[in-house]
């Protein structure tokens, strides 16, 4: 009975050492979280290898404390926009850095995947082939991603050693961020009030709202004025309440903007430099709807780099 007794404890101290100490090989990460890679592969277009390999090195096969501890696989930091659990620890920067604390490992993947589709640095990434991992992990190094100069063949070394290319199905996928913000020619039915005035330039569109692209010698007057507008009718397409000088190369919008992006772009990440005014412009959506959607004002909507912007309705 004693012998039982100790056999059990053995038994016992040894499960929980698995449970809560012991680490995960690569392999055992790789299998546990392969769905998940697939998953936002199928949702964002990013390829399972890609994501798998980034995982396995951002988080040491998950052992990391800011994974086991926060379920941040990514090290993916707070930024100003981050309204969640927050978990500090040291890092390059002077103290501790202030990094996401996802109650689920699926949130962090999915946040991930975010900040790849919908920041524009990396958007040429989606126009390569779904099965073409060194191109993307190439891409990713010379996107800036990270700056260790071995970082893409770190990548590739992970994909290869582990076959890791086996999850890149090309099965149905969303398209890329380029495709859906393609500029095509825009041309006018001759039931439309531009069709006669279509010959003069060319007309773009861009989330299916027909705009140009100023001169140096345009202004709103002329503008509207070539096109058989009033200029406050024009201003207003634009979001703008007075007439101001128009720098050459400016996207000016001939008809209403709509109130949401373009279907699969859900969101924006902040680009330095860039403002609400000036992604509603890029997307084709009206100021006082993305305003709105990100619970700001017209007085109250400072952007910095790396926040999330939503382009629809949450």
């Amino acid at each position: 009975m004693k012998r039982n007794l100790l056999l059990s404890l053995v038994l016992l101290v040894t499960g929980y050492s698995l449970m809560y100490g012991q680490k995960l090989t690569r392999a055992q990460y790789i299998e546990k979280y392969k769905d998940l890679a697939i998953e936002t592969m199928h949702t964002h277009g990013i390829p399972a290898s890609i994501t798998l390999a980034q995982a396995c090195l951002e988080s040491s096969d998950g052992n990391s404390d800011l994974a086991r501890t926060a379920n941040n696989h990514f090290g993916i930091k707070c930024h100003s926009d981050w309204t969640g659990k927050k978990f500090y620890k040291k890092d390059d920067d002077p103290g501790k850095s202030c990094f996401r604390h996802y109650s689920r490992v699926l949130d962090s993947y999915k946040d991930h995947s975010d900040f790849l589709r919908y920041r524009e640095r990396y958007e040429s990434l989606f126009d390569l082939d779904i099965t073409n991992y060194k191109g993307w992990a190439h891409g990713l190094k010379k996107a800036g991603y990270a700056t260790d100069p071995a970082y893409a063949q770190k990548l590739i070394t992970i994909i290869e050693d582990y076959r890791l290319f086996q999850y890149d199905s090309p099965a149905v996928l969303p398209p890329s961020p380029s495709l859906l913000m393609q500029v095509e020619e825009y041309i006018p039915a001759s039931t439309s009030p531009l069709y006669k005035y279509s010959a003069l330039r060319t007309i773009y569109t861009k989330n299916g709202i027909p705009y140009i692209v100023a001169s140096e010698c345009d202004s709103y007057e002329s503008i509207a004025k070539e096109y058989n507008l009033f200029t406050c009718e024009l201003l207003s397409f634009n979001d703008l309440r007075k007439s101001q000088p128009i720098e050459m190369g400016t996207v000016v919008y001939l008809r209403a903007k709509k109130n949401s992006a373009p279907k699969y772009l859900d969101i924006h990440i902040a680009e330095d430099g860039e403002t609400y005014y000036s992604i509603s412009q890029k997307y084709g959506i009206k100021l006082k709807k993305l305003l709105k959607y990100n619970n700001q004002t017209l007085k109250n909507n400072k952007l910095r780099e790396g926040d999330t912007v939503y382009l629809r309705k949450r």
